[in-house]
């Protein structure tokens, strides 16, 4: 707790509970196609971004965080990534559509840059015209869409577009995207959650408000399927009281459906407002607004359609769930560590879930359903106390799942308990093999790391295809393959080299692939580490604090100003002051070797400060001063306190606090409280630690 003290320090409270993935508002994360065919796109990009700005700036709804990733041919990003609206309208608005060359673009090279960069569970909207050049990124695309829970969903124009973007350069125009290549983003779609949109240039505006729908806070998915159909289907989901602004969503070539209420009424697709919805048809997107009020219970929906589709229902609610595989590693605790790669077909499994939104909550059963809809595996659920639930299955499905958590809550105004049905949007899948490997050293600039890694499996003997990228796009060397026998184990060795020019603090996310013989079967690992000089200031700044109150009896007529000299002795530099605690105004400038002055003012009502310091390799410090004790019961017009105080903080290895006073002409005989603490030193490398092992805390973005 002390370390995650200090991070929040060196952090503050705002980018400290983002950090570790507490949020509860939306992250907006495009990537954009900028080729030559793409200039009416952007324009939307600007369009939608901006609106989604300038309606949620400064409300709860603001996004916690923009991401952008540009793509072209052959080069894509760079990443931009920031908190500050500001800046990300800069870069939406420096984006412009040209070269390209050839059809294929650098698509999923971009979309690999964007989920390693969101917080787990984001929404990610690709934007683009042609297919992707990169298709041998598919299976590392995928993993990282399994271990992020990321959504993705492809904005697809007009493919018969491509033809125009060749008759401009001179090029043939006989590799247009074809349904190969269109399918490629709809797998991807599906794995996520997300969808695959696929309009004319004239009617995206009228598609993008998916994404305004998914910057909302809160958002759960009630239901989601897909399917290839040899008939009508039926699907049902349950709408409880907690949830709000629900909204259907089919995708396909025109599947024909029926909504039915719980209370008996329908609406068809061919009625776009009517009794239980309005309907909005755009490209192969069917989007209906539901109209929920007084119809909780079971709704049901059959869908017709003479090819693949897919159906989702989302809504907002408080009462949503999160959840990680997880695997026992001993201790005398029984305690779990986080599981980077599939489960393992055949074996039982461990979950740890955290159900968010209520305090009353039970939850009464979680089941791994296959994306076929029949042959769920029921699990045994486990309280931990809190929110936290521990659930074990014997066997996982043998095909893609998805997770259906069943719960109850106590209602404000009703005796009964209120059901409700969440479901999870990735789509999960077991294996015949397992990947594990492990990172037990810092990588710094200029070096190269070794990553031992092992492979294992309980059916296929022969050769097993092994790929090793990262999103940096740092050299890595690795075996192309290894050689297993049924039921054996294989070992191997990955090789990551940083330039030497790399930023310290450098996030890097390697995935370690293994792909058994004919590509039956496949399974990853996905590690996160930091790139780090070297560090050898482990000292805090220090602080040498003057102060000076004239405090009356009514503290609102006057204030008190407190000076303050911060150093880093023979460290890194201060490179960050912060206000922790006060209401007053803070000035600082930097002058002399490695010393910066602080001035505060403040009301004499508001009577302690707190100032955080922080180095360049993230060691912080804080200095404190408090006046209060020396306010007397004298008219205000007659100071009852002038106190001039000096305080010097020592440099120990461990947090303290002293403090020398002078105390003149004073009244009280209380002393002015100054202190300067410190805590553990940050190095780069340790401030990623919260985002690998914290994935469980990231609520509702």
């Amino acid at each position: 707790m002390e370390l995650l003290e200090d991070i929040r320090l060196a952090t503050g409270d705002k980018d400290f509970l983002r950090l570790v993935g507490v949020s509860q508002s939306s992250v907006l994360s495009f990537v954009v196609d900028t080729t030559g065919s793409m200039s009416d796109e952007i324009a939307e990009v600007k369009r939608v971004s901006f609106s989604i700005i300038d309606l949620k700036r400064g409300t709860q709804k603001e996004p916690s965080e923009y991401i952008l990733v540009p793509f072209n041919d052959p080069d894509f990003g760079p990443l931009i990534r920031t908190t500050d609206a500001d800046i990300f309208k800069q870069h939406i608005n420096g984006l412009s559509a040209s070269g390209g060359g050839d059809i294929p673009e650098m698509s999923l090279s971009g979309l690999q840059l964007a989920l390693t960069a969101a917080p787990p569970s984001s929404d990610i909207f690709l934007f683009t015209d042609a297919p992707a050049k990169d298709v041998t990124l598919k299976s590392t695309v995928t993993a990282l869409i399994e271990s992020t829970k990321s959504k993705v969903t492809f904005m697809l124009t007009d493919p018969s577009r491509s033809a125009r973007r060749h008759q401009r350069s001179g090029s043939p125009t006989s590799n247009r995207l074809s349904e190969a290549d269109a399918q490629l983003y709809r797998d991807l779609a599906q794995a996520s959650g997300g969808q695959a949109i696929e309009v004319s240039e004239s009617s995206l505006p009228q598609a993008t408000v998916i994404i305004e729908d998914s910057s909302s806070p809160a958002l759960v998915t009630l239901l989601q399927a897909v399917r290839t159909p040899l008939r009508a289907e039926n699907f049902s989901f349950l709408l409880d009281e907690l949830v709000s602004n629900v909204t259907l969503y089919i995708t396909g070539s025109s599947p024909a459906f029926t909504l039915f209420s719980p209370t008996g009424e329908s609406q068809s697709h061919e009625v776009s407002e009517g009794p239980l919805g309005t309907i909005q048809r755009v490209g192969n997107l069917q989007r209906m607004q539901v109209k929920t009020h007084n119809r909780t219970g079971l709704w049901d929906i059959t869908i017709n359609s003479t090819a693949t589709f897919t159906v989702k229902v989302t809504g907002q609610s408080s009462i949503n769930f999160l959840f990680n595989f997880v695997e026992a590693f001993g201790g005398a605790h029984g305690d779990f560590s986080l599981k980077q790669s599939r489960p393992s077909v055949g074996k039982n499994a461990t979950l740890l879930m955290s159900v968010t939104g209520s305090d009353s909550l039970r939850v009464t059963e979680v089941a791994l359903v296959p994306v076929s809809g029949s042959g769920a595996v029921n699990g045994t659920v486990e309280a931990l106390g809190g929110e936290d639930f521990l659930v074990t299955v014997d066997e996982l499905p043998v095909e893609n799942f998805i997770i259906h958590l069943r719960g109850e809550t106590s209602g404000a105004s009703r005796s009964s308990p209120i059901l409700f049905l969440r479901q999870s949007s990735t789509q999960l899948r077991a294996s015949r093999v397992a990947v594990t490997a492990s990172v037990n050293s810092t990588l710094e600039p200029g070096a190269t790391i070794t990553v031992p890694f092992t492979v294992e499996t309980n059916t296929t003997a022969g050769n097993y295809t092994i790929r090793a990228r990262n999103d940096r796009g740092f050299n890595v060397t690795y075996p192309s393959s290894v050689t297993l026998e049924a039921g054996g184990r294989a070992e191997g060795t990955v090789s990551l080299t940083a330039p030497s020019d790399t930023p310290s603090g450098t996030d890097v996310t390697l995935t370690i692939e293994a792909e058994a013989p004919g590509a039956t079967d496949s399974n990853y690992v996905v590690i996160r580490f930091a790139v780090a000089t070297k560090v050898t200031d482990f000292t805090r700044p220090v602080c040498q604090v003057d102060l000076t109150a004239n405090c009356p009896q009514d503290c609102s007529q006057a204030t008190w100003q407190l000076s303050a000299n911060l150093t880093d002795g023979n460290g890194t530099g201060i490179v960050l002051v912060t206000l922790q605690q006060g209401n007053g105004t803070l000035n600082t400038s930097s002058y002399g070797a490695g010393i910066t002055f602080a001035s505060y003012n403040a009301s004499c009502c508001s009577e302690v400060v707190e100032l955080v310091m922080v180095d360049d390799v993230g060691n912080a410090g804080v200095c404190s001063a408090s006046i209060r004790g020396l306010s007397s019961a004298t008219t205000p017009q007659t100071p009852t306190a002038n106190a001039t105080v000096t305080q010097i903080a020592t440099t120990p290895q461990t947090p303290v606090a002293t403090t020398t006073v002078t105390q003149i002409a004073t009244t009280s005989q209380t002393p002015i409280a100054t202190t300067s603490s410190a805590g553990h030193c940050l190095n780069l490398s340790i401030w990623l630690w919260p985002i690998v092992m914290l994935p469980l805390l990231y609520l509702k973005v």
